[in-house]
């Protein structure tokens, strides 16, 4: 923790760097990421302290002249325990968050409970050292929080929200009372983190076990820094909850590749942390399901907030997906690898709108590990019993072959950048030439191509100029003009979608077709095309689903239209025009296959 080592230069190995940027990571690998979160880490602390010395005020009631010396005394004591608390999620997420509140870039408690967190880290690195001190520390309620070691409840009620607490840590024991401005009052509470089972004064932090001989994952409910944005309040799981998570957990570790080096393969116990999502305000405030929901931040390394799963091989995946995002960050605070303004244009066939290109490079980090997960799971009855590892396998190698392409292609790379996107090209044109049964690579194919279809249906639009170049052209019976640049549909604008038809195709076995999308997939695109039309007659606007739909059924029985696949945006804006012809017509004339003569008039789009 000296100045020398946080200042120290860093020169990551090219094979070291070759084994990242492939997707995977030997133990090695991933040892020198940490070695340079740990450096950033003692940096931002660094930064913290130089504020706090510009701003002597910053930490309000707190006893400042107390913190610093608590911790260094500690990191002499026990240096590698102190350590692995400053690398911790827990301070990780606590320290970015307070710089960006010096910074003036986000919200919170009063500023100098969140500036004040500090002391709490001190009084954990006494506790785990067994040194003595006495810090005033920041309580929100009757909770006062010790970083990575749980939650002290604190025995009588305080009205104020946030107040400072009396401290006094000694032999691994800590002692604490509320204080008002006539000094202290109550009882007190008495707790020995280390060792104290859960009680009334004392809710440790969960940990799931990996193994025999390795370390646990914690299972974090309590840290207020725990979720990716604001501070939050503690959200103790219920006994039965809790045992869900350890038989999903258990479920999950006995499913990964444990001692695998590439892409896929995970090491459970460099996972640090799992925290269980809860919707606080109730899920219909999401933009997304909160059915597999997962997401991980820069800022605390190993660490990801998911959503109970289904079961332990959801989990699994989940866990190679996250630890591939915290891999990509850590790299990121090692080298630049894009520059970018961060405009959202891009197709990302795993979400439902469009990304930046940072958002691009890390969706395809994250889904190589995915890919190399189903395709280590090929095969294997009893972690796959459903049979979908060919199908995902197929579908995500094709997904991340294409935004692989995109990054080539579009982004603007540096050195490290063009050297990362090609290992990992070179990763997945490897799994496009490994045999996969044909009959779930061709619903991977089409899964893959009607999500494209929709996406661009929902988030691109045809200039208007090209709109009524379009119309124009078709009402005089000429070729149809070439495409221009598509424009995305505003943030405002968009609904969050859901991807309904690839979830049919994802089954092996889909019962009884009775709805166009179940038609479609089961292969009797002519009954698909037949009730796709019935729902789009009408006057009204465009359901994009299922005129994507329309527009598949109607490729599949005639192959020679397929081009219109590559810019549906444009059919759209054919018929939403009005005053066209048939939907069939105008598909068979925007493919370039034969100019419109007079017709049938359509039913009027508007």
């Amino acid at each position: 923790m000296t100045a020398s080592d946080a200042y120290a230069p860093i020169r990551m190995p090219g094979p070291l760097f070759d084994e990242i940027a492939a997707g995977g990571g030997s133990p090695q690998a991933v040892a020198f990421l940490v070695k340079g979160e740990r450096t950033r880490r003692l940096l931002l602390l660094r930064e913290l302290l130089d504020r706090f010395d510009e701003r002597p005020g910053i930490l309000g009631p707190l006893d400042a002249a107390a913190i610093w010396p608590a911790l260094e005394a500690a990191a002499a004591q026990a240096p590698e325990a102190v350590e692995e608390l400053l690398l911790s999620p827990q301070v990780g997420s606590w320290l970015a968050h307070t710089l960006r509140r010096l910074h003036g870039t986000t919200s919170g408690p009063p500023l100098w409970a969140d500036a004040g967190h500090i002391a709490a880290v001190a009084a954990t690195a006494a506790v785990h050292a067994g040194t003595d001190t006495e810090l005033l520390l920041p309580a929100r309620g009757a909770a006062v929080s010790l970083p990575t070691l749980g939650l002290v409840r604190l025995p009588e009620p305080v009205q104020d929200d946030f107040h400072a607490v009396r401290a006094v840590v000694s032999a691994g024991t800590v002692t604490l009372r509320s204080e008002d401005r006539d000094g202290p009052h109550g009882g007190g509470v008495v707790v020995r983190p280390l060792t104290d089972p859960e009680s009334a004064s004392w809710w440790p932090v969960h940990t799931l076990l990996v193994g025999p001989g390795a370390r646990g994952v914690q299972l974090d409910d309590l840290d207020p820094y725990r979720d990716l944005d604001e501070p939050i309040a503690p959200g103790r799981l219920d006994p039965g909850e809790l045992r869900s998570w350890q038989a999903l957990f258990r479920d999950a570790v006995s499913t990964l590749r444990r001692g695998a080096a590439g892409p896929g393969g995970l090491r459970p116990e460099e996972v640090s942390r799992i925290v269980p999502w809860r919707a606080k305000d109730g899920a219909h405030t999401l933009p997304v399901p909160a059915a597999g929901l997962s997401a991980s931040t820069g800022d605390a390394f190993a660490s990801m907030v998911v959503a109970r799963p289904r079961n332990g091989l959801a989990l699994a995946e989940t866990l190679v997906h996250e630890f591939q995002h915290s891999k990509l960050g850590a790299l990121l605070h090692l080298f630049p690898l894009l520059d970018d303004d961060r405009t959202e244009l891009h197709y990302a066939p795993w979400r439902s709108d469009p990304r930046h290109l940072p958002g691009l490079l890390h969706g395809a980090y994250a889904f190589v590990g995915v890919t190399g997960f189903w395709f280590d799971l090929i095969g294997d009855t009893a972690a796959d019993p459903e049979g979908r590892a060919p199908f995902l396998f197929a579908l995500r190698r094709l997904q991340t072959r294409m935004v692989l392409r995109t990054l080539a292609t579009r982004a603007s790379l540096t050195v490290p950048g063009r050297r990362l996107v090609t290992r990992l090209s070179e990763t997945v044109d490897s799994w496009l030439r490994e045999p996969v049964d044909q009959e779930a690579e061709g619903r991977a194919r089409a899964a893959a191509v009607s999500h494209r279809v929709e996406w661009r249906l929902r988030n691109l639009r045809c200039g208007k100029d090209e709109q009524e170049a379009l119309v124009k052209a078709l009402r005089s019976c000429s070729e149809p003009v070439r495409g221009g640049e598509p424009v995305v549909v505003p943030a405002g604008d968009r609904r969050h979608w859901q991807d309904e038809r690839g979830q049919l195709y994802l089954r092996k076995k889909p019962g009884p077709p009775s709805t166009a999308d179940e038609l479609l997939v089961s292969g009797d695109a002519g009954a698909a095309l037949e009730a796709y039309a019935a729902q789009l007659g009408g006057i009204g606007p465009l359901d994009r689903h299922v005129l994507a739909g329309w527009l598949l059924a109607h490729a599949a029985l005639h192959p020679e239209d397929r081009r219109v696949l590559a810019r549906p945006e444009r059919f759209a804006a054919v018929l939403e025009e009005g005053g066209a012809r048939n939907r069939a017509e105008i598909a068979r004339w925007l493919a370039g296959r034969a100019p419109v003569q007079d017709g049938p008039a359509v039913v009027r789009h508007g």
